[in-house]
């Protein structure tokens, strides 16, 4: 497995990658098909992260292919710069075999180096081996946001959980 920085060289993998997780994944924010955005698009979000110092997207390589990602999104003000939100996200056939665990170390180091203060994420509270994994990479429950995602028309709550550095 190889844990690295995004290049724009692969937008159209990383396109297909999020595509295809977002279809497997029970818990994703958006549903199947509901996120539309186009190579030129892509690659123009790669080129941003790129500039900015707290922001990156870390994938993990197997078998030749994109299997899985982290996207960390950093605060765009004086008072949030410190911190980055994430997203992660793994093909199912390629869960369980320690890629989250691998991203999440990887992206704390980026953090550290980066002189970040805070990761943070949110969380279905029905997602159990989400949970697992974010507490297992040093991430706490600092609260619930109530019904705050709806999947077909029940309402979910979420946690929210961070990890200071």
């Amino acid at each position: 497995m190889l844990i690295r920085e995004i290049t724009i060289e692969d937008a159209t993998e990383f396109t297909n990658l999020i595509t295809e997780v977002e279809a497997q994944a029970t818990y994703m924010l958006m549903e199947p098909g509901e996120r539309k955005v186009t190579l030129e698009q892509q690659r123009g979000k790669l080129k941003q992260i790129k500039k900015q110092s707290n922001s990156t997207i870390l994938v993990a390589e197997m078998d030749n292919k994109l299997v899985g990602y982290v996207i960390a999104i950093g605060g765009s003000t004086q008072r949030t710069k410190h911190a980055a939100y994430l997203v992660i996200g793994i093909l199912k056939a390629y869960r369980s075999k320690g890629i989250g665990s691998a991203l999440f170390s990887n992206v704390t180091d980026w953090a550290e180096r980066n002189r970040l203060l805070r990761l943070e994420l949110t969380v279905v509270t029905e997602n159990k081996a989400g949970i697992a994994l974010y507490k297992k990479s040093g991430f706490n429950i600092e609260g619930t946001k109530r019904k705050s995602l709806i999947f077909n028309d029940v309402a979910y709550d979420e946690y929210y959980m961070a990890k200071l550095l």
